[in-house]
């Protein structure tokens, strides 16, 4: 059976998986997007279905001026005597914390803190009843740091210790513990995550040390070469129940030349073999193709729950859909006026730290075509409309607004403080359709009024909102935005999001 790389398209970062019995589970990191940390379950490792986020109360996730790149990095999820774990790090808010339950698909624990400086926490369940909490840190140099920690209040039952420096590449992080046949071997990403990441391993006889570090490191990196896939690290291992084992990690797709991404870091899955040795070899000696031709699970294939189109219809938001930062801050119904969502306005901009009134989900394909129908009737100053965000400070938008009493169509252009916008010819009416075409190198921007024909606004290029000019971890999304100093209201009838 083949399979298709990336198993999660768009940003989907930093994947942590476990196992049980014959049911999978995967996180993926959500920086400053609420709710936070997506949950997956699949029953083959490939086809993977939304289940909900472990973090869905502002109890649990605090993000109150965090950057978009800031908040929640590298989760790893756990399965421990009934229970799922889920530890991350809050970059902006008290550090590292872990959440429980005993159902994925539903409701988590209040956080529970660990008090130990870094980032990338795991956590490993000995069969001694033994809780090791590894991170990365930087107390005694950069390096990998643990400690034994009760799981039930998240007390250090150890003093904390530098217990591997990695490889010998930057930036050793995203480590995992494990035991397999005896050993406990240590996993971690080095090289930074860009073009010279890499995932290497090491082992030793005991959870705390000394680790042999692995004769074949590193055990996965795309680092100089020009393999349609880069960046590739941030890894966790995974024995199925069938005895294969494999590995999740990160990976970008770049476009052009000089390389440029904008669909962020994306899920990756490939087979692992285990040397004569005793080491873990992830793919064709560290490479990874597109396409794996394997023997793998039985295939089992979700109902698509991400339709491609949202008409609004129902009381709740799919679980696609994201805020910036908070969702309490943002005013929106879907019981005001049946089959539309309604987006009130806020004084908070898509330019700033607070909470814009966005509601929006990802990019997962390089060619899509993204419209919205939207009526509004703006003050002067107001704009509502569409937006390919990348962060604050680097998205395009296009919108309804009004200038001198007269409505019209705007494309935004946010590059850095670079601001530059287009106005269309005056419209007729206030109902309009709003539409993104999305391909590799560019966007192109268009709107509709009823009765007439698209029309060609303008366009923008891929590269300008990439990871490589606007830094930062993340990927674009697509959103619907209200930007109003009267609580305005934007009525979106549906979001059609089409893979091309």
């Amino acid at each position: 059976m083949k399979y298709q790389n990336p198993v999660l398209s768009g940003f989907y970062p930093d994947p942590s998986v476990c196992r049980v019995g014959e049911d999978y589970y995967l996180v993926n990191s959500s920086f400053a997007y609420f709710p936070g940390i997506p949950i997956w379950h699949s029953r083959d490792l490939i086809h993977w279905r939304q289940i909900g986020h472990c973090l869905t109360r502002e109890s649990q996730l605090q993000l109150d001026q965090s950057g978009i790149s800031g908040g929640v990095w590298a989760p790893c999820l756990r399965y421990n005597n009934g229970r799922f774990y889920m530890v991350t790090t809050n970059q902006d808010h008290r550090g590292h914390f872990y959440v429980w339950t005993e159902d994925p698909a539903g409701e988590w624990s209040e956080p529970v803190y660990v008090d130990q400086e870094g980032i990338d926490p795991d956590l490993f369940f000995d069969k001694d009843g033994k809780i090791y909490f590894t991170s990365t840190g930087t107390a005694q140099g950069m390096g990998l740091y643990q400690c034994e920690i009760d799981i039930s209040t998240g007390r250090k039952l150890s003093d904390t210790r530098l217990i591997w420096t990695g490889f010998g590449g930057k930036f050793p992080e995203g480590p995992h513990l494990y035991k397999v046949n005896g050993y406990y071997y240590l996993m971690c990403a080095e090289g930074g995550t860009e073009y010279g990441h890499m995932e290497t391993i090491a082992r030793s006889e005991t959870p705390h040390g000394p680790f042999e570090s692995c004769l074949y490191n590193p055990i996965l990196s795309h680092r100089s070469s020009n393999h349609p896939i880069q960046a590739t690290g941030h890894a966790d291992l995974l024995e199925a129940h069938d005895g294969s084992w494999w590995a999740v990690f990160l990976g970008i797709r770049p476009v052009g030349y000089p390389y440029r991404h904008h669909l962020g870091r994306e899920t990756y899955l490939a087979p692992v073999i285990w040397t004569e040795d005793g080491w873990p070899i992830i793919g064709d000696n560290g490479i990874v193709g597109t396409e794996i031709d394997t023997i793998t699970l039985p295939p089992v294939v979700w109902e698509d729950e991400e339709t491609d189109m949202d008409d609004f219809n129902e009381s709740y938001l799919k679980k696609h859909w994201n805020f910036i930062r908070s969702s309490s801050k943002v005013k929106w119904s879907l019981e005001e006026r049946l089959g539309w969502l309604a987006l009130y306005g806020s004084e908070s901009k898509l330019t700033g730290k607070e909470t814009p009134a966005f509601i929006g989900r990802r990019q997962r394909h390089w060619n899509c075509d993204i419209t919205v129908r939207m009526e509004y009737h703006p003050a002067d100053g107001e704009d509502a409309g569409l937006v390919a965000f990348m962060d604050d400070k680097y998205h395009y938008a296009i919108g309804l607004t009004s200038i001198n009493g007269i409505l019209k169509i705007t494309l935004r252009r946010q590059i850095a403080s670079m601001r530059v916008e287009v106005h269309s010819l005056p419209l007729q009416g206030s109902i309009v359709d709003l539409r993104i075409e999305a391909l590799p190198e560019k966007y192109r921007f268009y709107f509709k009024e009823a009765n007439h024909d698209w029309q060609l606004l303008g366009e923008a290029e891929s590269h300008l909102i990439s990871t490589e000019v606007a830094g930062g971890f993340t990927g674009v999304y697509f959103g619907m935005y209200n930007q109003s100093s009267t609580e305005n209201k934007a009525y979106f009838d549906w979001f059609h999001y089409r893979k091309q």
